[in-house]
């Protein structure tokens, strides 16, 4: 059997945590944001939890990570 190959762009958007859930950095921290308070900066830091009917794909998309 051949190697899988890793879909790179799904490889960088999504990290594994050491229980196998996933967990993805949200968007839209990179400009534009002095407009928004403090607090949507601050939520914006945080990683958010992959739901449970995509972690399937994800998982097949990146099978060696």
């Amino acid at each position: 059997m051949p190697k899988i190959k890793t879909h790179k762009a799904t490889a960088k958007r999504f990290r594994s945590t050491g229980t196998g859930k996933l967990k993805q950095r949200r968007g839209g921290q990179d400009h534009f944001n002095s407009k928004e308070s403090g607090n949507t900066t601050r939520r914006k830091r945080l990683d958010k939890a992959v739901p449970k009917d995509l972690q399937k794909t994800i998982k097949q998309l990146t099978p060696y990570s």
